[in-house]
């Protein structure tokens, strides 16, 4: 039970397809202690931020209205306001700050949050995928496929971290073989620019499908990013289980960019809402081979651990971090 005596702060991960709520209630709390009263709403089902906001504070009932919140979206936010790529939502920090009298209200973009959270991760969180030990007081990355691809990373700095917010994800695509080169030119044909997000995400993947259907002249209706998934790891369809495999050797393409674009010799952290559910089928794709395939780099590479963030929640655990003050 919630004390009483405590205005809770709210916490929320506004991604493309659904919001998710929680509160916690005092600043003190050890890391370790989950967010309270957790939920997921459908963002379709809301006008905007405030009215989910609403639905959410009047389903958990807290004994005190929030005094301060934290939302992180699957967005850039670059002044006070804020339009949500993926799912049609638009919002004025101060205007949101004002309508719920919060003493603060920080925003930030979905993967930088996300990012606050690694440091705070046990061996428990997450699963490993080659590489060495971390090198201690070196750069982190951070990337990750759901409904667009987020990347972000870590500086130490001292004994905390600077946390980057970028659009990586938005950076162009890069084939490694000639099925590659032949669905990127596909995707080109369809979208002019061809970013990674194109093909890594819940989108892409539909993309991937639609684009080796169309190159093998089995054109179709396009599947949703699940129906794909299922059936790749099922076996039952060879579009699907290509389109996946693709999927997973571009992640790694894009880990590994990522990589030595950052130093990050103290690992990479794997996130978003499709790589914890594929199970064993990304250790035993070419993920982790591609990440080190970079040429006279492969050693440098092959030292970098990459892992899979499997702790549910990881942005809430990283909005709760930097309430809490201890997000280094």
């Amino acid at each position: 039970m919630a004390p009483s005596h405590s205005a809770p702060s709210l916490i929320a991960d506004v991604g493309g397809t659904n919001v998710r709520f929680a509160l916690v209630y005092n600043s003190l709390l050890l890391d370790e202690m989950p967010p309270e009263n957790v939920a997921s709403l459908t963002c379709a089902d809301y006008p905007d931020l405030a009215s989910a906001m609403r639905a959410y504070l009047a389903q958990t009932a807290p004994p005190a209205p929030p005094s301060r919140a934290a939302i992180a979206i699957a967005s850039p936010v670059t002044g006070d306001r804020v339009e949500l790529t993926n799912n049609g939502w638009s919002f004025s920090i101060a205007a949101l700050q004002a309508e719920f009298s919060l003493t603060s209200l920080s925003v930030l973009n979905d993967f930088t949050a996300l990012a606050l959270a690694v440091p705070g991760l046990g061996e428990n969180d997450v699963l490993k995928i080659g590489g060495g030990a971390p090198a201690r007081q070196c750069p982190i990355a951070v990337i990750g496929p759901g409904t667009g691809l987020g990347v972000s990373g870590l500086i130490p700095s001292d004994d905390n971290w600077i946390v980057l917010a970028t659009e990586g994800g938005h950076a162009t695509l890069a084939a490694s073989d000639a099925r590659e080169r032949a669905v990127v030119a596909e995707l080109a044909r369809r979208f002019g620019h061809v970013s990674f997000e194109r093909a890594v995400s819940g989108p892409g993947l539909v993309n991937l499908h639609d684009a080796l259907a169309a190159i093998d002249g089995a054109p179709g209706n396009s599947p949703t990013p699940d129906q794909v998934t299922q059936a790749a790891l099922n076996g039952s369809d060879a579009i699907c289980v290509e389109a996946l495999g693709i999927f997973c050797a571009l992640l790694g393409t894009a880990a590994g960019n990522l990589a030595l674009t950052l130093g990050a010799r103290g690992g990479v952290y794997v996130g978003g809402g499709i790589a914890p559910r594929l199970g064993d089928a990304l250790p035993a794709s070419k993920f982790r081979a591609r990440f080190e395939d970079k040429g006279r780099f492969r050693p440098y590479m092959e030292a970098i651990p990459t892992y899979v963030i499997t702790r549910e929640n990881s942005a809430l655990f990283g909005l709760a971090r930097l309430l809490r003050g201890n997000a280094g």
